[in-house]
């Protein structure tokens, strides 16, 4: 059976491949490869697509997974920081826009209703396009991308107010004010069950889904959340992607939340294309070109318009210079959700079709021009400073821009040249109890949920994720670490993550865990700047501790075990065993050999008792080295060491001496 709507995905993801690698030629940005994709494709250009409605489903759940992604990122507690912002940036900006759209359009002679619905219009700005570029940016946290966000998720919030204040402008609602109460009561009631369920139900039902160590099972309980939260507020009246926003915020309370995005991220970027796609499907190319220098002037009014007011706006909330015009030059365009409540005007004849086809073209410049804009806004804003402020207000500014960024990154400031433990085994432990007491910053990226809680019990800034996945290791600041420490057993993620390493930063010094020697060269292909294989490791440490015994200087071992490093422990591999440098030969060791012995429980008078206590030196000659104990080693060996059934003893002595402690522990 033909699916009609497939034959549109491959024509629109198709087409958008093509004119996107045309776009990459010439440096352009990809989401205004897509709106391009929609205005060919269309029904105003090349109509080839045909389930319209279809697409436009996509687009939506493209706007779920983004509002989404934004709240995980967001928490509530990032969200409370900035009510200030929301409440008060959020609505001198709206309401600022309104007021003077209204006015404007008014004079020009539009009827009043149509003006104020023209004013809800341009008030909003794009979600969509902004927080992605801050997110590629790595602006999202700081402080004009906290003002963006906080004036935006105002905008989300206040559209649904404007969807229901529209049929009163056009005189078909019954009865306003109980619509507002009935309104409020509902937003009330979400809030509340977001808190007790972000608190208290969702934490404890992800740490279940972790336990199970099953991926697919962690990706459908994250992608139910969502859906299930934007559905819920769905069906009382709100916006589908306000709920999106809320389970993104849910799950940011727990300690698994970058996991979350990290997985989401892939269904993201599908889905939001279509979004861009269906917004260039909207317009009328034709009615474009035979107005298209009204439009553009149109436009660059709209957009310093809302400049203005943006920049009065952060003004008002005692903002520096810089994060004043940084603001403004990101969320000056026309958004996403004025394309959904523009559909409701039509539905109640608030527009006109000339003023709808305006209304998309002003849009689409705007939005097309965000990413060139935000691009250059530092250089922008620079030159906005210099020609509008005097030099002691600049001085003054600045300071205060210093203090509010200070405030702004000291949550981010163990992610600067810090060390990467990727592994919370036993050496990621001791590393991380070594870096503590040097005082050197460090974090810890752990995949295991028991072993990540236990770091988490003890104070250790964990962090739960696959190393192996680039969302996860930008959210570390991989690219501004010193040194990665990779401390885990499984060969095949170590090399990918190795690989995924050297595709952020060329600079970090990478050591790697191995277990085998024959692992040691291909990682050190891949990226790897140090190998370390356990077997060999452990030999170098059983024979310094011969050395030792044979009262060989501390500086000879030191440079003997250097020289075996640094040729990749050529010399334990050799054959003939002969070596260079300090030469095993120059010892001119006495008639002495190395075992290893197993320990099983019988007449013998070994297990369970001390060293010490056993008197296996002054009875049998033997000086034991190492235990091996299950997988670990002991190399610390004192007269209160135990012994324990199912040891294995390293063994020093002469080999008469070991032959008769053999048939000891065989009796």
């Amino acid at each position: 059976m033909e699916l009609p709507i497939l034959s549109d995905i491959v024509i629109i993801l198709g087409s958008s491949i093509l004119i996107i690698l045309l776009f990459q030629r010439f440096r352009l940005p990809a989401i205004l490869g897509f709106l391009i994709t929609g205005i060919v494709v269309g029904p105003h250009g090349l109509n080839l697509i045909t389930a319209t409605h279809e697409v436009e489903l996509l687009a939506e759940i493209g706007i779920i997974f983004l509002l989404f992604v934004i709240g995980i990122e967001f928490s509530l507690k990032g969200l409370s920081s900035i009510r200030n912002t929301v409440l008060i940036g959020g609505t001198l900006q709206v309401g600022g826009t309104i007021g003077l759209v209204t006015l404007i359009a008014h004079i020009m002679g539009m009827p009043l209703a149509s003006a104020i619905f023209l004013g809800f219009l341009l008030s909003l700005s794009s979600t969509a396009i902004v927080l992605k570029m801050l997110q590629e940016k790595g602006e999202l946290t700081s402080p004009h991308g906290r003002v963006s966000v906080g004036i935006l998720i105002f905008q989300d919030i206040i559209v649904v107010l404007m969807m229901l204040l529209t049929p009163i402008l056009a005189g078909q609602s019954e009865n306003p004010v109980m619509s507002l109460l009935w309104l409020l009561v509902k937003v009330v009631g979400v809030v509340i069950t977001i808190f007790l369920l972000a608190r208290y139900v969702v934490p404890v039902l992800l740490k279940w889904v972790v336990r199970s160590k099953s991926r697919e099972l962690f990706i459908l309980t994250v992608v139910v959340l969502c859906f299930a939260t934007a559905w819920l507020t769905s069906s009382i009246g709100l916006s589908l992607a306000l709920g999106a926003f809320f389970a993104g915020l849910i799950i940011s309370e727990s300690d698994y939340n970058h996991q979350a995005t990290a997985n989401i991220l892939p269904f993201r970027e599908i889905f939001i294309s279509f979004f861009f796609v269906s917004v260039g499907m909207l317009l009328d190319f034709s009615f474009f070109l035979e107005n298209i220098a009204l439009i553009h002037l149109a436009t660059l009014g709209v957009i310093l318009l809302k400049f203005a007011i943006i920049v009065i706006t952060v003004y008002v909330l005692r903002y520096p210079p810089r994060t004043i015009f940084l603001t403004a030059l990101a969320i000056f365009q026309v958004g996403e959700f004025a394309f959904l409540l523009s559909t409701i005007g039509m539905r109640y004849e608030l527009l006109t079709g000339e003023i709808y086809q305006f209304f998309l073209a002003i849009s689409i410049i705007s939005m097309g021009a965000t990413p060139f804009i935000v691009n250059y806004s530092p250089r922008i804003t620079n030159f906005l400073i210099q020609i509008t402020l005097p030099s002691r207000l600049k001085v003054r500014w600045s300071a205060l821009a210093r203090t509010r960024e200070d405030k702004a990154k000291s949550s981010e400031k163990m992610y600067h040249d810090h060390l990467v433990i990727i592994g919370y085994g036993i050496n990621g432990q001791n590393l991380a109890r070594a870096a503590k007491k040097a005082k050197i910053p460090y974090v810890v990226l752990e995949l295991d949920p028991d072993v990540m809680q236990t770091a988490k019990a003890k104070g250790e800034p964990v962090v739960y994720g696959d190393a192996t996945d680039e969302m996860i290791l930008k959210h570390i600041h991989i690219q501004e670490a010193r040194v990665v420490v990779i401390a885990i057993s499984a060969h095949d993620a170590t090399r990918k993550i190795v690989q995924t390493i050297r595709m952020f930063t060329e600079a970090a010094y990478v050591i790697v865990r191995t277990r085998y020697l024959r692992e040691v060269e291909e990682l050190i292909k891949m990226g790897a700047d140090e190998v370390i294989p356990e077997e060999f490791e452990t030999s170098i440490e059983i024979f310094s501790h011969v050395l030792k015994k044979y009262l060989v200087p501390n500086d000879e071992i030191k440079g003997f075990i250097n020289e075996i490093r640094n040729r990749n422990y050529e010399i334990l591999r050799e054959i003939s065993g002969a070596t260079s440098g300090m030469g095993v030969s120059r010892l001119q060791l006495p008639d002495v050999e190395i075992a290893t012995l197993p320990i099983r429980q019988g007449r013998n008078n070994i297990v369970g008792k001390k060293i010490g206590e056993s008197k296996i030196r002054n009875d049998f000659g033997i000086t034991i080295l190492a235990i091996k104990r299950d997988s670990m080693y002991l190399t610390e060996i004192t007269p209160e060491t135990e012994i324990f059934q199912d040891d294995i003893l390293y063994c020093f002595g002469q080999p008469d001496d070991i032959i008769r402690f053999n048939k000891y522990l065989t009796i």
